[in-house]
């Protein structure tokens, strides 16, 4: 993996629970490493944008990081909306899935999904 264009320090953290996960579904699904874990945003969602996370190729325009041993790929313009934002694993009796704390956000649908900046 060529890592010329992989900058010092991602915006985003992921945490331990999240970065098990993801390394248990990389493995599972027998990811190429040509693929990273994509995170952005899009329009769309009952507060207004939402969140992208999977793993994809890189594209033009990304930037890359990488957090525990984990590439991220991440589309420049959508680091104004994730600077800081922490991904985590949730794996309780009331919810399981990633969840995204974002403090760029104003307001978040009841999901955690969605939000608004």
């Amino acid at each position: 993996m060529s890592t010329e264009n992989i900058v010092e320090k991602a915006p985003l953290t992921l945490t331990e629970g999240a970065v098990k996960e993801l390394k248990k579904l990389r493995d599972q699904q027998e990811i190429s490493e040509d693929f990273g874990l994509r995170v952005g945003v899009e329009g769309g969602g009952c507060s207004g944008m939402s969140y992208i996370l999977g793993f994809d190729q890189k594209k033009e325009g990304d930037s890359e990081y990488e957090i525990e041993g984990i590439r991220i790929f991440m589309n420049k313009a959508h680091g104004l909306y994730l600077a800081g934002m922490e991904v985590d694993f949730r794996n309780g009796l009331d919810a399981r899935g990633f969840t995204f704390n974002n403090p760029n956000a104003t307001s978040t649908c009841g999901c955690g999904s969605s939000f608004s900046a």
